[in-house]
């Protein structure tokens, strides 16, 4: 697996947390799952889209070497 599908993998997961999450606040609607969000998801997101940009760089580095070295 490349670096760049490790990426992939993560904002796919990170996106099938948030709809259960979504599905979660149908039954929990309260100020603990207001602060929930906040301090742990949010931050979570924010990660995850700095993370994804990361691996695409990585990628790009990545393949730029074996090129370099072919």
């Amino acid at each position: 697996m490349s670096v760049g599908n490790n990426g992939k993998t993560l904002a796919a997961l990170t996106k099938d947390l948030m709809l259960r999450w979504e599905e979660t606040r149908n039954y929990w609607r309260d100020a603990k799952s207001d602060e929930f969000e906040r301090r742990f998801l949010a931050e979570l997101l924010t990660g995850v889209d700095k993370s994804t940009e990361v691996f695409e760089h990585l990628e790009k580095l990545i393949q730029h070497v074996r090129n370099d070295c072919e």
